[in-house]
């Protein structure tokens, strides 16, 4: 969080607070995108397996296997989950994933709002990296584009996402990329056969009450 008064925070704030109080639109999901990087770890010596009145034991020491970098995307009203795993986490991997969130998950929306933070590569511009200039315009046609402000992740929905998704499935060693896939694919589908929904209360009014020294303090002219 700022330390003081920041108009450039308390803007795109506001902004990002006012989109999560649009009603449900099929036509116009609202979506919150993310990323993290993960690291593989592998053993460097074989678990000893759980026995009757014994848990299952883990070396201290591993083997690191390399980062890769974790998608995800939700639709909180809708209750709609995405994860992906990729090797790289580059402009041209943001831009497959994007064409992936108009194309496949939402092909009939008429447009998509989309909340990310501002990472370089979060940008239109990765679609023009990636792809002709008239399927790059096609694509970002589709989206509304809206950016949690600088130090302001925590309004990203997608990061409670990625939070519950390290809690439930990634709280152990995955050794390899393709585990990894399958064993957040399993969860990606639990998740959509639950519809799992995000409520959030936080609102511009709270912010203004609970943020207040965030925002520039005006005189009244007499």
């Amino acid at each position: 969080m700022p330390a003081k008064e920041d108009p450039e925070f308390i803007a795109c704030m506001e902004d990002v607070l006012d989109v999560y109080e649009l009603p449900y639109d099929e036509k116009h999901p609202v979506v919150c995108m993310d990323e993290k990087p993960y690291q593989l770890l592998g053993e460097a010596r074989d678990p000893l397996p759980m026995i009757p009145g014994s848990d299952r034991k883990t070396d201290s020491e591993y083997v690191r296997n390399g980062t890769v970098s974790i998608f995800a995307f939700v639709e909180a009203l809708g209750g709609v989950h995405h994860v992906s795993v990729r090797e790289h986490r580059t402009a041209v991997d943001w831009a497959e994933e994007i064409k992936y969130l108009v194309d496949t998950m939402y092909p009939d929306a008429e447009k998509i709002v989309l909340v990310m933070d501002n990472l370089n590569t979060h940008k239109p511009a990765s679609l023009y990296k990636r792809y002709p200039p008239e399927e790059a315009r096609r694509i970002t046609k589709k989206l509304e584009i809206h950016y949690t402000p600088k130090h302001g992740s925590w309004l990203d929905i997608a990061e409670i996402e990625l939070n519950v998704m390290t809690r439930q499935c990634l709280s152990r060693r995955i050794a390899e990329i393709g585990l990894l896939r399958r064993e957040l694919s399993a969860w990606e589908t639990e998740r959509n056969t639950l519809a799992a929904k995000v409520n959030w209360h936080f609102r511009t009014s709270d912010a203004r009450t609970k943020l207040s020294s965030l925002y520039p303090t005006f005189t009244t002219a007499s």
